[in-house]
């Protein structure tokens, strides 16, 4: 059974190094000239494959359940959770940012999260209660209302409490992307400098401007292994928001 996530968990990471690879040849060859990044950008992180591999692993581990990991991915497309960056240039390709987690997003994917979790749960609920010679009604209301009554909280609240982790905290993604201080650009290479309580961490990325899009791929020159911990998107891209 752990062989089975590892594999697929390994599966999810080699395709996404090989995407971060292919954009880096692309970042290569069209680079762009751009190095004003003033605005208010936003980025939709993707969660689907995080959280379909967590719920994934989870159901593996009740007997006799036979579902697949693409499946979970299909029940769960579409998990996104938004991150807003904000630039002001007030010099020579430099100025000052601002990033931050919506906690508004990361509640309603979380909620999404739960919500595709729980249908799966109400499939392997009504075949354990067929297999006990239950011969009541199987459709969503009804399974709702017997583990309402059991439990004294809904599917989707109950898995929450007592399933598993779906989606990393939002301390931790705050940990990972919030935060404002002073940026430079040079040769399609952005440095931001988040500083707080005094201390200053490093964040070197490589970014790609076209029109309304800027793509930032993490380097490995990151001085904080709190931003190349693998366990979040390596690249992501940004839309410019409407002023």
């Amino acid at each position: 059974m752990k062989k089975t996530i590892t594999t697929a968990l390994l599966t999810i990471l080699l395709l996404t190094l090989t995407a971060s690879t292919a954009l880096l040849a692309y970042l290569h060859f069209f680079a762009s000239d751009n190095q004003d990044l003033s605005g208010t950008w936003t980025a939709e992180l993707d969660m689907t494959n995080l959280a379909a591999a967590s719920a994934f692993g989870w159901l593996q581990d009740i007997e006799g359940v036979s579902v697949s990991l693409e499946e979970m991915e299909t029940n769960m497309d579409g998990l996104t959770i938004q991150v807003d960056l904000t630039f002001t240039q007030n010099g020579d390709s430099a100025g000052t940012f601002a990033c931050n987690v919506s906690p508004e997003s990361y509640a309603s994917c979380n909620q999404a999260a739960y919500g595709a979790l729980a249908v799966a749960f109400h499939e392997i609920l009504a075949e354990r209660l067929h297999m006990a010679g239950y011969t009541g009604g199987t459709d969503k209301e009804t399974l709702e209302a017997l583990v309402t009554e059991t439990f004294g909280m809904s599917t989707g609240e109950y898995l929450a409490a007592c399933g598993p982790k779906l989606l990393p905290s939002l301390e931790e993604l705050q940990s990972q992307y919030d935060g404002n201080g002073t940026y430079e650009t040079a040769e399609d290479i952005l440095t931001r400098r988040f500083e707080e309580g005094g201390a200053v961490i490093t964040k070197t990325e490589i970014y790609l401007r076209r029109d309304d899009s800027l793509i930032l791929l993490e380097t490995d020159e990151a001085d904080s292994q709190a931003f190349s911990s693998g366990e979040y998107p390596m690249a992501y891209t940004l839309r410019q928001s409407e002023d």
